[in-house]
């Protein structure tokens, strides 16, 4: 088992770092949701689903 672990332990190391970052992206958009912040970055007041995405 130990021999496996070293044998692969470069893919273990990027595979960890990768759920990493792409659970620090999932965490920021929930946050930014919870804030009512738009995801798109650009705001809302031109866009056409301005009243149905974010309802007051």
């Amino acid at each position: 088992m130990f021999s496996w672990i070293t044998a692969n332990l470069g893919t273990i190391v990027v595979a960890v770092i990768l759920a990493a970052v792409i659970a620090a992206i999932v965490i920021k958009m929930v946050k930014n949701k919870k804030k009512g912040k738009s995801s798109c970055g650009c705001g809302c007041s031109n866009c056409a689903m301005n009243g149905i995405c974010h309802k007051k």
